[in-house]
């Protein structure tokens, strides 16, 4: 009987099995049903997104032809139903011009996602240095960079894109010698990602300073370990789950900071495709063809919503003190 029993325990201990805390999370992403189908959503945005400069190249989708034959009639309006649909143009074409407005979305959604990824990787980027630094050295240098934190923060970032539009982008303009719209997505990037950052220096601060007095840390220092060793090879690893939150979640912000720029024609402007610039011609024909603003207006929702669930349930995966049953 005793033989049996010790069997059955030595069965019972083989059978339970220990997880990485990536098996963990993998584990709780794949029950969100939620989380997986706005991951499949944003990953299939990105990848339209990555090939639409080839179908640009190869013909198979032309967001700046214009097809006056298409157009006709009191304010030149698109001929058929809502706004011109067919197989050849599936969201309709341009009042005026005629210019095919699923090949201007997809083109829009290359651009918007461009500036919206730089951005992030900028504040991403430079919010762990600074949270690294600040979170480990501590006394004046953690104060120096608090407080350099807090003055950033004290800028509203729309309203300082706006004031700098036209005197950074003339800038560029003149500095590289490029053109309006590349000057202006680099204009973007470089703002949203300059005030995008100190939040994110905050919480990686945070995490350092519970991080800094664990034992990994101090074996380090023991052994004559460096101090950006410190910072890059002992701390960084550890940082991974808020770098990828925050980043996730900073893109819809991004993305809709941009269509708003656009929007309000400080951003890129056309001919270029943005959902900014589209959004911006569609809204004056609203209420006379509707699909100029509806196809466009979805798209942008679906792009924003799909990275805020993402990001919400990569938050909600990540966290050691979620509901693991």
């Amino acid at each position: 009987m005793a033989e049996t029993t010790t069997g059955a325990a030595r069965d019972g201990a083989v059978a339970i099995k220990g997880r990485t805390p990536w098996q963990i999370t993998k584990g709780r992403l794949t029950r969100d049903k939620i989380t997986m189908v706005a991951l499949g959503v944003a990953v299939f945005f990105a990848l339209i997104a990555a090939i639409a400069p080839l179908l640009t190249a190869w013909k198979i989708i032309d967001p700046y032809s214009t097809h006056p034959e298409l157009v006709g009639g009191l304010g030149s309006l698109p001929l058929g139903n809502f706004g011109g649909v067919s197989w050849s143009h599936l969201m309709g074409v341009e009042p005026g011009i005629g210019r095919d407005i699923f090949s201007r979305v997809i083109s829009g959604l290359t651009t918007s996602l461009t500036v919206a990824v730089s951005a992030a990787l900028f504040s991403v980027a430079l919010g762990t240095v600074v949270g690294i630094i600040a979170g480990t050295a501590g006394g004046w240098v953690d104060w120096l960079l608090s407080r350099i934190t807090e003055f950033v923060l004290s800028f509203p970032q729309t309203l300082m894109l706006i004031a700098l539009s036209t005197i950074v982008i003339d800038l560029v303009k003149t500095a590289l010698g490029v053109s309006r719209t590349p000057a202006s997505m680099l204009f973007m990037i470089l703002v949203m990602g300059f005030f995008g950052w100190p939040n994110f220096a905050r919480i990686i601060r945070g995490q350092v300073l519970s991080l800094r007095e664990r034992e990994f840390v101090e074996a380090a220092r023991s052994l004559g370990a460096g101090r950006w060793r410190i910072y890059f090879k002992e701390l960084l690893p550890h940082l991974w789950a808020p770098i990828l939150v925050y980043g996730t979640l900073i893109m819809p912000q991004n993305i809709a900071t941009e269509a708003a720029l656009g929007f309000l024609g400080v951003g890129i402007q056309a001919p270029t495709p943005s959902f900014g610039s589209i959004l911006n011609d569609s809204v004056h024909y609203a209420s006379v063809d509707p699909a100029y603003f509806i196809f466009p207006g979805v798209t942008l929702f679906l792009v924003v919503l799909s990275f805020n669930l993402l990001g919400d349930g990569l938050r909600d995966a990540l966290d050691p003190k979620a509901d693991r049953q």
